[in-house]
């Protein structure tokens, strides 16, 4: 077992005075002792979500800027009750993400009352629907013409309780902290805000394992795509397990070879059932992010018949290494970076974490080394290798649209 016991890290500055920590949330989740998979403080107030506001001032260090996103959601709206509804098909979108210059690793930086404002907030900037050939030919245009890493695409699968916004801006905000260079795509499955609803979140992720499936060969078969990663949380890490499981028995364990890093951040899957998952993938893609201390993890056990869940193992108790050494995978220990009171999302809230996914899957890559030669400059030096480099604009085919007014 390879094992990347993380530093502690350094001590986070005062949070945003517009972060939200709700005090029913809280309560309850302190009762309960879990959060589901809602691995930030976000409100379960919805923000009616507006055109971007206010105009930039020309001073870089004080304008937001954005992200761009695409999205598929097996969801029926991305709010109220048709955000926890199954839809038919799966759904597609481009969007745009605008990011508070004053953002600080690990936050999310959210309204608690009142309007949104891009100056402070994550804000929604712009949306766009697609349909399916339309959403991928998007992404191949936006990955055309990149060098180095920043033709990855990173595939991000969140887990149980986790709104639609909850989900876009926490890749958002994985993206910024990790300086991502790449395409980031967000697969996003209706997972109910009450967290007595467990059983129905799995049931919906078992509906949404085709979707996901069908995304991840289309992304590995783009042609110029670097290599696929996969970011999954919670139970999104049980769906995005059997996605590729799915394309193990169909002949592509690793996505015509474009399969890169798997990160599976506190997994809420049985270890047999990892066990039989990993029998037709190839352990060297995968890493586990384990937190003993998961609250959230031990309440799942509890509620699966006391069998362990794959996220809270202990690499230091001598049965639960042996148990992580025979998997083959990394094992990356968040035990000691806990910024929250459930110890359930390290992997993002914790600066250093996010910081480490971004720098993991942004390394330089011998094949990615004629930096040179793709610019058009002199013959490659075998002494220089890439480095990632700001995501290109939205091309042409993409351009914006004005976000709609919230009656979805």
């Amino acid at each position: 077992m390879q094992r990347w016991i993380m530093p502690r890290p350094v001590p986070l500055r005062p949070a945003h005075s517009r972060l939200v920590v709700p005090g029913l949330v809280a309560f309850v989740l302190s009762s309960l002792g879990l959060a589901g998979c809602a691995d930030t403080g976000l409100s379960a107030i919805t923000t009616p979500v507006s055109a971007f506001d206010g105009l930039f001032s020309g001073n870089p260090q004080a304008d937001p800027h954005r992200l761009a996103v695409f999205v598929v959601s097996r969801r029926k709206g991305e709010r109220g009750v048709a955000s926890e509804e199954m839809s038919d098909n799966a759904r597609f979108s481009f969007q745009t993400i605008s990011v508070p210059p004053s953002h600080q690793a690990g936050q999310i930086e959210r309204p608690s009352l009142g309007d949104q404002d891009s100056a402070h907030d994550f804000v929604l900037a712009s949306r766009r629907s697609m349909g399916e050939e339309e959403f991928v030919r998007a992404i191949a245009t936006h990955l055309s013409g990149r060098i180095g890493s920043n033709r990855d695409v990173l595939v991000y699968v969140h887990g149980f309780n986790t709104s639609y916004d909850d989900a876009r801006y926490r890749l958002a905000q994985i993206v910024e902290d990790g300086r991502f260079g790449g395409v980031p795509v967000l697969f996003t499955w209706p997972s109910t805000n009450s967290l007595l609803d467990y059983g129905a979140a799995k049931e919906n992720a078992t509906v949404s394992r085709d979707a996901l499936t069908r995304l991840l060969q289309q992304l590995g078969s783009l042609p110029d795509v670097g290599r696929v990663h996969i970011l999954a949380h919670s139970m999104g890490t049980w769906l995005a397990m059997e996605a590729l499981r799915e394309n193990a028995i169909s002949g592509s364990p690793d996505l015509n070879g474009k399969l890169g890093d798997v990160m599976l951040a506190a997994p809420d899957i049985d270890l047999s059932v990892f066990k039989q998952q990993m029998a037709r993938l190839n352990p060297s893609h995968f890493e586990v992010l384990v937190t003993a201390n998961d609250r959230a993890l031990s309440l799942s056990r509890t509620l699966a018949g006391d069998r362990p869940r794959l996220g809270a193992l202990d690499p230091h108790k001598t049965e639960d290494r042996a148990a992580l050494d025979a998997l083959g995978v990394k094992v990356v220990d968040l035990s000691s970076e806990s910024t929250d009171l459930l110890h359930h999302g390290n992997y993002a809230s914790a600066p250093d974490a996010v910081r480490n996914i971004g720098a993991e899957i942004g390394k330089s890559r011998i094949e990615d080394a004629n930096v040179q030669a793709v610019l058009g400059q002199k013959p490659v030096d075998d002494k220089i290798s890439s480095e990632p480099l700001p995501p290109l604009t939205p091309a042409p085919t993409v351009a914006e649209a004005p976000v709609p007014t919230p009656a979805q």
